[in-house]
């Protein structure tokens, strides 16, 4: 026997009395009850059992003390006569939690509950009985003064056991929890948050995650993909793509007329003149575009016309007040 079936009897006593109650239990489990027992006819192998059994649940020091006690008789009365003096100290204490106890001390029914079965069991265990009745007068006298009108309300309900009691002060108990915390969530007259994955009406106009405009409701595994199935980003990457090309020659052809061979930068936007930026992500107005692409054009034409031409056929009719002047004019 290895494993004990109950905790072991103390040197102390402390433990004696539910001692005695888990033994006896367990002796008439096993058909040895009649072993402890004055004036018994319990065979010598029912009693070498029940020793057996008794010796195994006890502390090593008392194993050692009643070394050479083989009747488990002689053992269960020694022990009485040993530890049975202590029901009076269990009993006094166990009459002192009982005098002060009261409902208004706890937290919560649950705790004063578990209080009262500890202090009922010892009360009994030590020989004096607790009724029902005295557990609900004990109860109904010991509500806060404040619930003093609930009192006499569960008084006129006529409760004739404690249970029943107990388990309708639980049952308020737990609705007075949630009444609190529903009142505390937010304040009166409040209305509550919005929840943190709801979807307006905005999003869902085409602006929602997961669908296209028109309210498309199938599903889109790449961006840009309208209804048709076709991927419009992938048209507008090759379309930008064209006209990059077209704005790359025709900048190459305006540097070879201006006589610059020098590289476009990197960094430069054909579309824009802007830098920071490729043309395929710029974002400039489109008459700002139309305007830089016209000075390009303008600075074109301009470079074949010289700086300090003057043009007579324009001002022909000027021509008249244009004073003639000669080297002579100036020699003295």
């Amino acid at each position: 026997m290895t494993k004990i079936d109950f905790v072991v009897l103390d040197i102390t006593g402390k433990n004696y009395l539910s001692w005695v109650l888990d033994a006896e239990i367990h002796l008439n489990a096993h058909g040895l009850e009649d072993t402890i027992v004055e004036g018994n006819q319990a065979s010598n192998q029912q009693k070498a059992k029940a020793m057996i059994f008794l010796r195994h649940h006890l502390h090593a020091d008392l194993k050692s003390e009643y070394l050479t006690v083989k009747d488990p008789l002689v053992l269960w009365n020694n022990l009485k006569e040993r530890y049975d003096h202590l029901k009076l100290v269990i009993l006094l204490k166990a009459r002192y939690e009982w005098m002060h106890l009261r409902l208004q001390d706890f937290k919560s029914v649950y705790e004063y509950n578990s209080a009262m079965f500890r202090i009922t069991s010892q009360l009994k265990l030590c020989g004096e009985n607790v009724s029902d009745v005295d557990m609900l007068e004990k109860t109904f006298s010991t509500f806060h003064a404040s619930n003093f009108l609930l009192q006499q309300q569960y008084r006129e309900k006529g409760f004739t056991k404690y249970a029943d009691l107990i388990s309708c002060l639980l049952v308020a108990e737990q609705n007075n929890e949630l009444l609190l915390k529903n009142h505390q969530s937010r304040p009166t007259g409040s209305t509550p948050f919005p929840e943190a994955n709801a979807i307006t009406n905005e999003q869902n106009n085409g602006r929602g995650r997961g669908r296209g405009r028109g309210h498309s409701r199938g599903r889109r595994h790449g961006r840009g993909q309208n209804r048709n199935g076709s991927n419009s980003h992938l048209k507008w990457r090759k379309k930008d793509k064209n006209h990059n090309k077209a704005n790359g020659e025709h900048d190459k052809q305006s540097e070879r007329a201006n006589g610059k061979h020098d590289k476009q930068p990197d960094n430069l936007c054909y579309r824009c003149g802007g830098k920071g930026h490729w043309s395929r992500t710029c974002r400039t107005p489109r008459h700002l575009v139309d305007l830089y692409q016209k000075s390009l054009k303008s600075n074109g034409k301009g470079s074949k016309v010289e700086v300090n031409h003057v043009d007579m056929s324009a001002n022909s009719e000027h021509d008249e007040d244009i004073t003639h002047l000669d080297v002579a004019d100036f020699i003295p």
